[in-house]
């Protein structure tokens, strides 16, 4: 008879504070989270499409940046402290770069970025905005920007 169960193998991440984006299903509820604030910002604010999708873009930006980037340590003491110099981006995946969850991370604000620079019809004010929004978290997720503090900002006393 066939074997009716999938042999599960264990993350290879171990550090609580990031395992739990391995888990299936992660990345559709961080797309569905995604578009229900953009209905929610449209319904509520009554703006266009366009500018909820920019409003959306900047709060992605503004929480992703402070939880992802700027953030250090873990909220869990069973750690030891190991991971209090690194931020929840340089702890994901152990370190291991170009990974298919950072690749998936770095590829949804482009995506939306793309999607509310288009919808505003490339107008200056959000185009800026959402420029300098995809341009922050593109350029922090890149492997040559690990564990690197640019000008000392946010560098460890």
């Amino acid at each position: 008879m066939a074997n009716l169960y999938v042999n599960a193998v264990p993350p290879t991440d171990l550090n609580k504070n990031t395992e739990w984006f391995t888990y299936p299903g992660v990345w559709t509820s961080y797309i569905l989270i995604l578009f229900f604030f953009w209905l929610v910002v449209l319904s509520v604010l009554g703006c266009t499409p366009g500018m909820a999708w920019t409003i959306v873009n900047l709060g992605h930006f503004v929480v992703t940046y402070q939880f992802f980037h700027w953030k250090k340590g873990t909220p869990f003491a069973e750690d030891q402290g190991i991971y209090n110099r690194l931020t929840w981006w340089e702890q994901m995946d152990n370190g291991n770069q170009l990974t298919r969850n950072r690749k998936f991370l770095t590829i949804v604000p482009v995506v939306l970025y793309l999607i509310a620079s288009h919808t505003t019809d490339y107008q200056h004010p959000m185009l800026f905005l959402n420029t300098l929004a995809v341009f922050v978290l593109v350029v922090a997720k890149f492997p040559n920007m690990h564990k690197v503090r640019i000008f000392g900002i946010n560098a460890d006393q």
